[in-house]
This record gives C-alpha cells, structure tokens and sequence, in this order.
C-alpha cells in the first residue's frame, strides 16, 4: 500500500464528474453533497470538476456553511496551477469551503513585500509559501568552510518574506518544511559529513521549524509527506525541468489532502473521537461465539499482534486527547468482559468512554454515542472490519469519517494513522487530558440521573471556576478555543496567537480564560472572553468582541458566573453599559437567546438574524451561583 493512492477513501462512483456538474446553489443540502462527494478517492480530473463546481456555486454568493469559508493565498517558487486545481476537494473533505489566491510564479518575496499584492490584499485567512530546496539555493553540498558560511542564509530571506505578509496584509503564515532529496555523495556516511546537502537541509528544516514557533505560523511538514512517499517518487527531474513543477503529478492528491487536512484543523474540524469495532477490528475473532479464550490478540502470532498494534494506536490517539468509543453488535456484558479480562488487552474499560454493544443498528448507536458525549456527528472516525457495515454507516451518516479497511489488519494502524483525521496545529495540557474529561462526563450524566433537581446535582459536582486574564502560558490553548469552537460561540470571530498576544499586551482590551472544575476531574480552559473599549455619548462601553465556551459545561451556570466577572471589572473601570452580539452561523443557533436569557435588552436586529445587545451596569442584579473557592 502507498500513501499516494488515498486507500482509506472509497472509490469514487463512474458518474462522478456528472454529480458535480449538476451541483446548483439552490440544492438542498449542498454543504453535506459537497462533502460527500470530496471524501472518495479522486484522481486529477475528478478533484478538478469538484473544485470547479465549488469555486461556481462561491462565486453565486452561495454559503457553505457548515462547511467553513478558508480563503488562502500560495506564494512558490514553482508552477503551483495544477496543485492549486486539487485543493478545493481536499478541503471540502476536511470541512473547509476554500478559494486560493495563486500568486505569480517564483516571485515569494516581492509579492510578500509589496503591500498591493494579491496576498497582501487584507482579505486572506492565511498565505502558505510553498517553497524547496532550490529556492534556498541549496541544490549542491557545502564542503568547504567558506561555502558553509552563507549556505543558510535563505532562512533570513524567508523570515523576512513572513515579516512582510504579517505587515501589509496581517494574515497568518504557513510554512512548509524541505523535502531532501536522494542523491548522496557519500553514500550512508552521508549524514556525518558537514556541509552535505543532507545536512544542510535537515538544519534549514529545524531552522524553519524555529521561525514558525517564533512567528506564531503554522507548519505544513512536507519533508515528512515526502518520506513517507519516498523521494525518489516525490521528486520528478524531468518535469521539473520542463515545467517547473514542485513534485511529481503522482503526489498531487496527498500533498493537496495534506493541505486539506492542516487548513481543517485550523478551522477546528480535525476529529475527536475514535469509535471502534469490535469483533475482528481490535481483536481477531468473534467473542460470540469462539469465547474470550478463542480471541486473537496478543504476542504470539501474527495475527494477534496485528490486532494488539490496532489497540496500541488507539490508546496513543487516547493519551494524545482523542476519544475512545465502541460500537459493536454484541451482548454487552460478554463484550465487556474482553476488557476486563482478558491479560492481553492493551485497552481496558476504563479507556472507553462510551460503549455500545447491542443489536440496535449501527448508525443508530453512534448517533447515541455522539449524543452522550455533546459531540457532533463531525467529531467522530468509525473504524470498522467489515465493507457492508462501513457502506452503511456512510450513507446514514455521511458525517462521519469511515476510512476505508484493507483484507490484512495489520495495515489496519497504518490506513488510520496515514488518513489524517487527528490533524493538530496545537497541542496542549487540556488536550492531553480531554479524553479522560469526557469520561467524567459520562460519570457527571449518571450523578445528574439520581440528583433530585438540578440545584441538588449542581450542588453534588463541588464545583470550583477560576478567572484570569489571558497570559503567555494559557496563549495556545486560548488560540486553539478561538478557532475550535463552533456551537457556544457569540461571533465565531478567529484570532491567530499572534493576535492573542496582542490582545495581552492592549490596555484598551479586557481579556478572560476560564477553567472549571469539579469532584469529577479538570474540565481545564472552558471559556474565552475578549471585550474591547469604546466611548459613546461621553460614557465608556464594553462591547464584547468574542464569547466562547465548551459546551461540556452547559446547564451549570457558568455563563452567569463569566458575566458577573465581566460586570464587576467594567465596573472597576466606570463602563456604563456592555454590549453583545450574535452573529448567526450554521452551527451557533443554540447562543441565539444567550444575552436575552441573561437579561440583556435587544437593541437592534437585521434580516440576517444578528442582533445587538445592551445590559446597563446600574441595572445588574448578581445572582448565587454554585461555585466554591478554587
């Protein structure tokens, strides 16, 4: 299996070109047909008249949602015009509705310095420059100490190419890393020889690792792609020669998906949650029937360790912050055992936070367990042996990632971790621990069935909330709720950690992180506010730019606690009024009554759903809540 040929994808159907020509702005349920259809395994041609399509139906005025708009400028040292053309489908598989603003060829740093640039335009969400080793000038060694000398110097050009972009059109920078290519001189002594190309381009790589960490960019890995595809497949001397092509045509799908994936997890759409199979997924056999004695896992064999590697995955993804669910038409209690018993089990019972066996179908149990942990159908990967079961899930709930499963498990790992669903541009404490927050939550659920009322339940969570203002330590996972968050978010506006800090540093700017906690766990960073300061009529105002919250803490007025915090510092400050406002999304509906549900007074409202909201200081009336000391 290579990873250049998609195989975690089906196979797109022989009418596929046609079902994208007749794509229509009005057509009900456009955003979910479009995504449907770019998660197959497309070649040139298809991807094509998929991106066409979608570029069509954007240019009609025509919204996406929930699908999220992404407008990206390329900047390369290439010809990106065939790249370019894939990338919309990539996209749309990942959840993002995308328009590319291709600049003009091999010309990365004057168009990132000139402030009348396309990619400088002021309206992009991000300009990835695409560059390789020749641009750096790097398509020979350095053996010699004089040539060593300036070798790197390229990294100081590109830092001034990011410098240029954050000045004249302020949207965040992608970088990509360097593949190497093949062609020592020294054979396996390569690597120990100073100056070599393999050297230098491994400490170009570090170095622009470094400048994305120093820049707050984010970092496409190309360098890895490129190894996992092989150099010598991913570079193509003849048609970079002829046509100044990056790599070869035959990468094209996976560097384009890769891109899809890095843009969605931007946006917040890389998945959440794993739900797994059980009979002949995570163990070999049917428990059924051949008993907890007759299951294949383990040492011993291949096959038992095939399936003991599928496990080993799932709980690496677990310990990384994803979380672990089981579907299975099963006796619950005889699957159960498995987990419990069973001395070859890497995952125990206590690493799933949901388990469905039963004999209910299978969409309907991952619809429950979506439900059960307040996620979207979005969230979650279903990973599962048999090819009916995978069909069927698909067409009742398209929603959901189904990676295609080859006959041998032992690639089972490799398809899961090669299809790219747990893309991350961050990668923080509260995601380490989120896996075991829903766990809790599950427990919370069952604590709030035998409460008598919900002030008895609140009561019973000895619930502790924190409030600080945002700070270099909180900064990432501030940046990751900004452009994560969906559901509970008034204005969905996205800020870059660059602009976060910013936030830190203006006086003018009152900024809240909120952390929750109960006898349960750590919920970690449940809530974003950024309000920003204004004079009107001669009274200072408040209007709140951002306000954001997990939706893991609905229902325990949080919100009520978050306002009174907000209210009692305007208040230190002598703001006479705050203002709010909803902007409507596909997916926000649910924050529609926010402000009115905490008594702020409607002000104004457009044909489009969004609203302004005022609450006077003088008015407020605090209230008890069910928070101790933290």
């Amino acid at each position: 299996m290579r990873v250049t040929e998609l195989s975690w994808l089906p196979e797109a159907p022989s009418d596929y070109r046609a079902r994208c020509k007749a794509l229509a702005p009005d057509q009900k349920d456009l955003p979910g047909v479009i995504q449907h259809l770019a998660t197959h395994r497309l070649n040139a041609s298809e991807a094509n008249a998929l991106g066409k399509a979608i570029s069509r139906i954007l240019a009609s005025g025509r919204t996406l949602e929930p699908l999220s708009s992404f407008r990206l400028g390329i900047l390369a040292n290439s010809t990106y015009d065939l790249v370019a053309d894939g990338l919309q489908a990539a996209a749309a598989r990942h959840g993002v509705a995308l328009e590319v603003a291709l600049g003009a060829y091999d010309s990365v740093l004057q168009q990132a310095l000139d402030p009348q640039s396309t990619v400088n335009d002021g309206s992009l969400d991000a300009v990835l420059i695409a560059t390789d080793h020749r641009w750096f000038n790097l398509v020979r060694p350095a053996l010699s100490e004089a040539a060593r000398s300036g070798a790197l110097d390229g990294i100081d050009v590109l830092r001034a190419a990011v410098s240029g972009l954050r000045q004249h059109g302020g949207a965040p920078v992608i970088l990509q890393t360097v593949p190497i290519p093949n062609m020592p001189l020294f054979g396996s002594y390569e690597r120990r020889v100073q100056g070599s190309l393999r050297n230098l381009l491994e400490e170009l790589n570090t170095a622009i690792a470094r400048l994305a960490e120093e820049t707050g960019s984010y970092l496409l890995d190309v360098q890895a792609l490129a190894a996992a595809v092989g150099a010598d497949v991913w570079f193509d001397p003849a048609q970079w020669q002829l046509y100044k092509l990056p790599f070869s045509a035959e990468c094209n799908p996976i560097y384009a998906d890769h891109v899809g994936r890095l843009l969605g997890a931007i946006r917040g759409k890389s998945r959440k949650c794993l739900v797994l199979d059980l009979d002949n997924t995570i163990w070999g056999g049917v428990v059924g029937d051949d008993g907890i004695e007759g299951l294949k896992v383990g040492p011993g064999t291949p096959e038992g360790e095939a399936f003991s590697a599928v496990q080993a995955l799932a709980l690496d993804l677990r310990n990384r912050g994803i979380v672990l669910a089981v579907c299975s038409k099963n006796d619950e209690a005889t699957a159960r055992r498995v987990f419990l018993d069973h001395p070859d089990m890497l995952l125990r019972d206590e690493h799933i936070a949901v388990f469905q066996a039963n004999w209910v179908d299978k969409a309907n149990n991952v619809e429950a367990i979506a439900a059960s942990l307040s996620l979207g159908l979005d969230s979650l990967v279903f990973l599962d042996d048999n090819g009916a079961e995978r069909a069927q899930l698909r067409a009742a709930l398209p929603m959901v990632a189904v990676p295609e499963l080859p006959a041998d498990p032992a690639w089972y790992p490799w398809t899961l971790s090669a299809a790219g669903y747990f893309e991350a541009v961050t990668f923080t404490e509260e995601d380490r621990g989120r896996a075991q927050s829903y766990s809790d939550a599950v427990r919370r659920a069952e604590v709030m069935v035998k409460s008598r009322d919900l002030g008895d339940y609140l009561s019973s969570l000895q619930m502790a909330i924190s409030f600080a203002p945002f700070d270099s330590v909180g900064r990432s996972r501030i940046s990751q709720l900004i452009n994560k968050s969906n559901q509970f978010n008034l204005t969905t506006r996205r800020y870059t950690e660059v602009e976060v800090a910013a936030f830190e540093a203006d006086s003018e700017v009152f900024t809240l992180q909120v952390r929750l906690r109960d006898r349960f766990g750590d919920f970690g960073m449940i809530c974003v506010v950024i309000c920003r300061s204004s004079v009107e009529s001669g009274s200072t105002i408040w209007d709140i730019d951002t306000w954001l919250m997990s939706c893991r803490v609905l229902g325990r007025k949080v919100e009520e606690a978050v306002l009174a915090e907000i209210v009692k510092a305007a208040q230190a400050k002598g703001v006479a009024a705050i203002h709010g406002r909803y902007l409507p999304t596909a997916k926000n509906a649910m924050v529609a009554d926010h402000y009115s549900k905490l008594r702020f007074t409607e002000v104004e409202r457009d044909g489009t759903g969004r609203c302004l909201y005022r609450l006077e200081l003088s008015q407020f009336v605090p209230q008890q809540l069910p928070f101790g000391p933290w």
